[in-house]
Order: C-alpha cells, then structure tokens, then sequence
C-alpha cells in the first residue's frame, strides 16, 4: 500500500541507492558517526597547517625538480673575495678569529662551523715542505654565505662572501640551509601531516567516489610509476 509521501517520491527525485558499501579501509564499527567526524576534522586541519608550507615546498621544489631537465633558472649568489688584514694581537684561536670576523663584518658568527688542520709536511718540487696549520670558518644561512680561510703565521685572512637573490634564499629554506632545529623541527610536522593526510584523505576518498577498482588501480599505478622511475634514474 502506497503512502502519501511515496507517491511524491518519483523515480527523479528519490534518493540515489548507496553502493559499494562504504569506507574501503574502514571496520563498519567505525564508519559512521564520531569516528568520521573526527576523521574529516583532522582532515581539514592539518590540510590548513601545512597550506603556506606548502606553497613554499612546492613552489620551490618544482624549481629544484626541473633545474636539471629544463634548465630553469633557480636564483643566483652575488660572490665577492677579499682580504682583512688582522689586528695585533692576532686571534689567538679560531673561536677569537670567528668573533673577530663577526664584529668586523656585520655577521653572527655564534653558530659558525669551525675546522682545524694541524700543520704537516708536504712535497713541493721534489722538496719536503713544511705547511702551517690553517682554520677554516663557514658561516651559512639562506640569504647569506661567508667562507674564511686562515694560514697560521699570515698577518691576513682570506673571506669569500655571498648573497643570495630571493629564489636562492627561498630554495635555501627548502633544503634547510643554514637553518636552526626549530626549522628542522617545524617542516618535520609539515611531513607528518603530509603522510597524514595522504591516510586520511585515501579513506575519504574511498567514501566519495566508491570504487574499489579505480581506487586500487589509481594508488598502485601512481607507486609503480615512482618505483619505475627511481630506479631508472638509479641504474641510469
């Protein structure tokens, strides 16, 4: 017996019949009600946290990508050399010749990379020579490179500097030139939610389109491509 509301109900405007039986991945016990809720929220808000990251990351890595290929410009660093006469008394080690850079040429030097090579004999013209001992003392962030090079006994030392345009600095912090633990820290979450929401969004994605088939063959075809091509490259 027909009711009221089903004679209003013709065959263009019932509701469409669900198939293929709800979330691929996901027990029946989770596919509904908080579990979901909570899974599309999480969804959205790692989606919102990574999103200006992400435009960097991508931005510049689609740079980094083609630079070799397509040989597209990635940015530049302004290089210029000179040398600094030393103050007496000179730096007594490569710490003091470190701050002493830093107070002559405007830089933080605090978390410079030092390197010390004792001195030793090398052959020179058939002849054993005495070399002294040099420092080395690199200072790097993503606008900015200094490079100083110290034979001990020179009343001089040697620094290259450079400065980099705004492609170089952005392509600096993509790879994380130069950069503290927070960075490290910071695009480490960034990765996180990436694996994430690629989870998340396989599960979703399961619910919205529904067949099994594509998405198996979608997810599997874009692995093999990447496994096909790394190991192109690797063997190549």
């Amino acid at each position: 017996m027909n009711t009221a509301t089903d004679s209003l109900l013709t065959p263009a405007n019932r509701p469409p019949k669900k198939t293929n039986g709800g979330y691929l991945f996901l027990p029946k016990s989770l596919a509904r009600g908080a579990f979901l809720k909570w899974l599309r929220r999480t969804h959205a808000w790692f989606g919102l946290w990574g999103a200006a990251l992400g435009l960097l990351f991508g931005f510049t890595g689609i740079l980094m990508n083609h630079r070799d290929i397509l040989k597209i410009p990635i940015g530049r660093m302004e290089q210029k050399e000179i040398q600094l006469a030393l103050p007496e008394p000179h730096p007594r080690d490569p710490k003091a010749m470190a701050a002493w850079l830093g107070e002559t040429l405007a830089v933080d030097t605090s978390h410079a990379k030092i390197r010390k090579e004792p001195g030793k004999t090398v052959t020179w013209n058939n002849q054993p020579v005495q070399q002294p001992a040099s420092w080395q003392i690199n200072v790097r962030n993503p606008q900015k490179l200094l490079s100083a090079d110290y034979w001990e006994g020179n009343a001089f030392v040697t620094v290259k500097q450079g400065d980099a345009n705004l492609l170089t600095t952005l392509n600096n912090l993509h790879k994380g030139t130069g950069m503290g633990v927070g960075w490290v820290l910071l695009v480490d979450t960034l990765a996180g939610g990436l694996i994430l929401l690629a989870l998340t969004g396989t599960l979703l994605w399961t619910r919205l389109h529904g067949n099994r088939l594509a998405a198996a063959g979608l997810g599997l075809g874009s692995m093999s491509l990447a496994v096909f091509f790394a190991l192109q490259a690797i063997s190549g």
